[in-house]
């Protein structure tokens, strides 16, 4: 059960209330009617619960679910067990996503100004922002309405933040303009110094980084990443992308829309990746590359090259995935002993 200390939900709902909110149909109008309580995965639900079926690994689960209620694809609607209302639908997953935010909608941050807050004279905060304590607000800081700074955080002089965005406790963000309804967790980095040096052996010259960091709308970016401002060009953001926890992004990088970096990700100086982009966890991109768009790129693997738009790559060095796993099943071949071996 969900943690009432924690999280507070705002239900009950109605099963239709809960269709029209995903846009799935009820079966009929009875079933329509009945509360739903609370959301729970398959094998903790009740009768007053929905959940979702969306990994075939879990059929087992989903017919022998308790759930009162379940978004499912139609062709696994035969093996639902006896009673439990199915909403059908081709994205369970992302059904059960927007029911989800019904009963437990994002907390709104505290309103207000901290008197512990300290706040330069030439900063300006929209209607409704708020600042938690210790919080630092540079000199000619513009912060949007409804936007919300944490404790401890440092919004060092000129940044820009638009509105409703939500910024952690202990971030420091310095030469960036954000955009609107953003979210940055906490312990997030911005707008340091990239990693860049003209090396020689009487020792290695700091580069001025002159750029900025420029992040679109509806961004969200996990505790503990880091994201360097750029030498000369922008390090750029792009709407809708979602980065992980412990990512770390390099001078110049250009991420396109949509772009997903899953945690541990580390993407080196001036790469571009393309819209709708998702490298899996622990991957690591070289510099000076260009990713299309659409691109999937398997967790752990080191991209060394361009990959064109929609192509998915693996392995390390990173190559087409379909090559990549013919040469893993090679070598389980090489490495497989023989009959009679003694090894």
């Amino acid at each position: 059960m969900v943690d009432s200390r924690f999280f507070t939900n705002h239900g009950p709902f109605t099963v239709a209330a809960l269709a029209a909110v995903t846009g799935t149909s009820v079966p009929n109008s009875t079933d329509g009617e009945r509360l739903i309580a609370d959301v729970a995965p398959l094998d903790r639900a009740t009768a007053s619960d929905i959940s979702f079926f969306d990994n075939v690994k879990y059929v087992e689960q989903f017919s022998n679910s308790s759930a009162g209620a379940c978004f499912v694809r139609a062709k696994y609607a035969a093996q639902a067990p006896a009673g439990m209302v199915l909403l059908l639908t081709e994205d369970p997953y992302r059904s059960y996503a927007l029911v989800a935010q019904q009963f437990y909608p994002t907390t709104k941050p505290a309103t207000g100004i901290s008197p512990n807050a300290s706040i330069a004279a030439t900063a300006t905060l929209g209607d409704g922002a708020a600042v938690a304590t210790g919080a630092v607000i540079g000199e000619r800081v513009t912060i949007g309405a409804r936007s919300s700074i944490g404790a401890n955080a440092v919004i060092a002089d000129g940044v820009t933040i638009g509105d409703d965005c939500i910024i952690g406790p202990l971030s420091s963000i310095s030469h960036s303009l954000i955009g609107n309804r953003v979210i940055i967790h906490r312990g997030v980095h911005i707008g340091q110094d990239g990693f860049g040096f003209a090396m020689g052996r009487d020792g290695h010259v700091k580069v001025p980084q002159l750029g900025r960091v420029v992040i679109g709308d509806d961004v969200e970016i996990g505790s503990g990443t880091t994201i360097d401002r750029g030498t000369g060009p922008d390090t750029q953001i792009g709407d809708g992308t979602k980065i992980d926890n412990l990512v770390q992004i390099g001078h110049n990088v250009q991420l396109g829309k949509r772009v997903v970096l899953v945690a541990f990700v580390g993407i080196s100086g001036s790469t571009r990746i393309g819209d709708g982009a998702v490298i899996g966890g622990q991957a690591g991109v070289a510099g000076h590359l260009k990713i299309g768009a659409g691109v999937r790129i398997a967790a752990q693997s080191g991209v060394m090259t361009d990959i064109p738009a929609g192509a998915s790559y693996g392995g390390a060095p990173a190559i087409p995935v379909l090559e990549w796993h013919r040469q893993t099943v090679a070598i389980a071949r090489l490495t497989k002993p023989k009959r009679g071996s003694d090894e």
